[in-house]
């Protein structure tokens, strides 16, 4: 029969008024010199921390307890502790534990002589050893840390080594005099992080060092030095959350010999909920110079934007303000042309009216900027104030055909300036209406395959009353099937699709019994008039527009495919795109081609044929690999390659890369690139303790 005791029964009476252990064992007994001795299955709790042992005798008159092991002490924070025996007070907060061994967060073992148990917060390991990896019999881990003491602030959750030796199968590789690691169960404290070196062929072989400094609960800055014999680059991350949103900005300043001058780009980042229910987005970016993201990794933007808006969305209402500033980084183009500075004000309201349908309604201000004074297309600024209102209606026909109705009016005003070529101040109005008729033919599949077929036919019309101002915002439209029955493709407000046009097309689904599913896409477009703002190569110029075919097959294994091309009467083909996507558990693998023809109209003298390739790999439990690679199929030579290797196991992480951008112009040369980060788990924070153990052999 197993009994319960409670300790308290036998401490002094000022202690009696605090919390104490509590013992249960199978067998108890209370000696003449006031000794109680529990045997068998004996188990002690006090404040969330539980012991098991052989043996546990309690010593009154020197408020001790001696433990008999094997004995396992569980902390509240889930820290396992191990020994062979011990003493201890009632409280299991003060004492020593010989031939012990500690467990934190179910990774990382601290194997001790001699641990000292002090205040309930400290434990000092002597002559310890310290690793997350698997021992195998007598064979030394993978990697260990060897500590004449190590302490360990349960409070902090932060491990201090004195006179460490890290080692490598047993081998001695690095002394450390002192160091400072956090434990597992800690997601943030200051200190180093894990260093990565980075060889390029321009600035050499580097080492990346940060330092991650804490701020509070709420903040953080990252300062990483980047050394190399080319560069010396300081980079900084700061982190910021708020109550009501975040902020992040990151930078880097570089002193290197690519450059005379030294190199420097700042981004900040930042979304809060304001009054009223709006949210305020920013982002920021600018850089010293074209050649510097790419030169240091930091990223291939051919285009900078900084912005800020504020938007408030619901069901039936959208308003939005949107500031934004373009900085340029081809070489070929100045920020003035663009233009740099675009400003936008919207409100949107959509109601159900009594006679039926819905009627949307909105007004809108838009802005485009060039400092440029030039008379014509590299100084124009235009300013355009307008508002629209639309009405649309569904109506079911007899014989299950769909009918959609559509009619509005817009009107806009343009003030444009430094271009004569067009007038000052001009008004003008777009009456519109579409009529759009759906057949859906549907055979279900009654555990086979089942099909629908939609032929679709749209009708419609518009025209422009006034003037016709510069097009500033759908310079570039192109057919596709999100836009084959929509009543414009122009992208902006500038342009207009006017006169009569019909667009006809036929839609096919099939979806199989076994999960798959396939479409495909039929459909042209025939107009009373041509439309001069779309480019020979968009397929939507001229009378007729090209041929669209699109197709989509899906796999219940994860594997996709897409296809889309505009062929025009003799079946040559304007622009032809695809893509496949194969992804699942251990596969996450693309591929993406597009052709697309020669179009001065698009500021495109060459023809466009190119593959893309992304791929990230699962190899084996341990090995992984990633791939991406894109090549120029018209200039027949590579744009850019890249593979990288990683492996896992329970305790260590390696992660080995190789990059080469082939591409050059004026500011930028081919750079081949190569990387090696490593990590020790036990230590970084979030390190999981699900990861692939190594297999012990015989």
């Amino acid at each position: 029969m197993r009994w319960l005791v409670l300790i308290l029964m036998l401490l002094p009476a000022g202690l009696r008024a605090q919390q104490a252990a509590t013992l249960i064992a199978d067998n108890v007994t209370l000696t003449a010199d006031n000794q109680l001795i529990a045997s068998g299955n004996v188990e002690a709790f006090f404040d969330g921390t539980s012991l098991r042992a052989a043996r546990i005798t309690y010593d009154r008159d020197s408020d001790r307890l001696l433990i008999t092991g094997p004995i396992t002490v569980q902390s509240a924070d889930g820290a396992m502790l191990t020994a062979s025996s011990a003493d201890l007070d009632p409280r299991l907060q003060n004492g020593i534990l010989l031939g012990a061994r500690l467990v934190l967060d179910q990774q990382l073992q601290l194997a001790a002589n001699q641990i000292n148990r002090e205040d309930g917060r400290y434990l000092q390991l002597y002559r310890s050893t310290a690793s997350s990896c698997q021992v195998c019999g007598t064979r030394a881990p993978l990697w260990e840390i060897r500590a004449e003491r190590v302490v360990h602030d349960t409070l902090e959750r932060q491990l201090y080594f004195e006179n460490a030796t890290f080692r490598v199968r047993g081998v001695p590789l690095l002394w450390i005099p002192a160091m400072r690691l956090p434990d597992p169960t800690l997601t943030r404290a200051t200190g180093f992080l894990i260093p990565r070196t980075r060889n390029t062929s321009q600035l050499g072989t580097g080492l990346k060092t940060p330092y991650f400094v804490t701020l509070g609960d709420h903040a953080d800055i990252t300062l990483t030095p980047y050394l190399s014999p080319q560069t010396r680059t300081l980079e900084i991350l700061f982190r910021r959350a708020f109550a009501n949103g975040s902020l992040q900005i990151s930078g880097a300043v570089s002193d290197d010999t690519l450059q005379p001058e030294a190199r420097s780009y700042l981004s900040a980042v930042g979304q809060f909920a304001v009054a009223g229910g709006y949210q305020l987005n920013f982002n920021f970016e600018t850089v010293s110079d074209k050649a510097y993201l790419l030169d240091y990794g930091y990223g291939d933007q051919d285009r900078l934007e900084s912005a800020l808006s504020l938007v408030r969305a619901d069901d039936t209402s959208l308003n939005e303000l949107r500031l934004s500033y373009f900085q340029t980084l081809r070489d070929f183009e100045t920020n003035a042309s663009l233009p740099p500075f675009i400003g936008e004000v919207r409100t949107e309201h959509r109601i159900q009216p009594g006679y039926g349908g819905t009627l949307t309604y909105a007004i809108s201000l838009d802005t485009a900027y060039r400092p440029d004074t030039t008379d014509g297309d590299a100084g124009r600024d235009v300013t355009r104030a307008g508002g629209r209102a639309d009405w649309r209606r569904d109506w079911i026909l007899p014989g299950g055909l769909v009918m959609t109705g559509q009619t509005g009016m817009r009107a806009d005003l343009y003030n444009v300036r430094d271009d004569s070529a067009f007038a000052a101040n001009d008004l003008r109005f777009v009456p519109a209406a579409m009529v759009t008729l759906r057949w859906p033919l549907a055979r279900p599949g009654n555990g086979q395959a089942g099909h629908l077929i939609e032929p679709t036919v749209t009708i419609s019309w518009a025209d422009i009353y006034g003037g016709i101002p510069p097009n500033e915002d759908s310079t570039r439209s192109e057919l596709d099937q999100a836009n084959l029955f929509d009543r414009s493709r122009f992208a902006g407000q500038d342009a207009v699709e006017t006169g009569a046009q019909v667009a006809a097309g036929l839609t096919w689904t099939r979806l199989g019994a076994g999960g798959t599913t396939s479409t495909l896409t039929l459909g042209r477009i025939f107009r009373s008039a041509a439309q001069p703002d779309f480019t020979p190569s968009s397929g939507l110029s001229g009378l007729e527009s090209d041929w669209l075919i699109s197709g989509q097959y899906t796999l219940p294994n994860g594997l996709f495919f897409e296809l889309r091309g505009l062929l025009d009467d003799d079946a040559d083909t304007t622009r032809t795109d695809g893509r496949i996507r194969w992804r699942n558990e251990t596969v996450d693998a693309g591929a993406a081609y597009i052709w697309q023809a020669a179009d001065l109209a698009e500021n495109r003298p060459d023809t466009i044929s190119e593959w893309t390739l992304d791929a990230d790999l699962t190899l084996t439990d341990a090995w992984s690999m990633t791939l991406d690679a894109r090549y120029d199929v018209a200039a027949d030579r590579p744009v850019r390659a890249g593979i990288g290797f990683g492996w896992q196991n329970e305790c260590v992480t390696i992660e080995v890369s190789a990059s080469r951008r082939y591409t050059s112009s004026t500011s930028v040369d081919p750079t081949t690139t190569f990387g090696l980060s490593g990590s020790l788990a036990g230590f970084s924070a979030g390190r999981s303790a699900g990861r692939p153990a190594a297999q012990c052999r015989q």
